[in-house]
């Protein structure tokens, strides 16, 4: 089993950014080295003003919001502060939405190209939520 995980979150649906942020935090407090990858349909939660939730996929995103499930932000926070997570912004997705390094949250470490993401994530898991 490998130490490092590279998770690549590009969908906008709750459950999947949920179970990435699941297993962000999962995995970082198990002591693996972590690294986030915000792209395509999932940046958008991460820009500042942007308050919009992610729509539900299907019955376990409605079952989630009634229940008392820490949200995929926290848990993305949490993966960074006890583990030392590393979260980014897809650069690419950032120039077509529009987005500046200034309108990310705060919680990410900055904009990363895929060519870097992937050579960094070499030798180790890549999972696509």
């Amino acid at each position: 089993m490998t130490d490092r995980i590279s998770i690549m979150c590009v969908s906008g649906m709750h459950e999947r950014i949920q179970m990435a942020a699941m297993t962000a935090a999962t995995g970082s407090v198990s002591g693996m080295d972590i690294c986030i990858f915000l792209s395509m349909n999932a940046l958008p939660y991460f820009v500042k003003g942007r308050d919009a939730k992610p729509p539900h996929e299907g019955e376990m995103g409605e079952l989630m919001a009634g229940k008392n499930v820490p949200p995929f932000k926290q848990l993305f926070e949490q993966a960074k502060e006890l583990g030392g997570a590393k979260v980014y912004a897809c650069s690419m997705a950032m120039d077509v939405l529009e987005v500046s390094e200034d309108d990310l949250d705060e919680m990410l470490d900055g904009p990363l190209g895929l060519t870097r993401f992937l050579s960094d994530a070499g030798g180790g898991q890549i999972l696509v939520f």
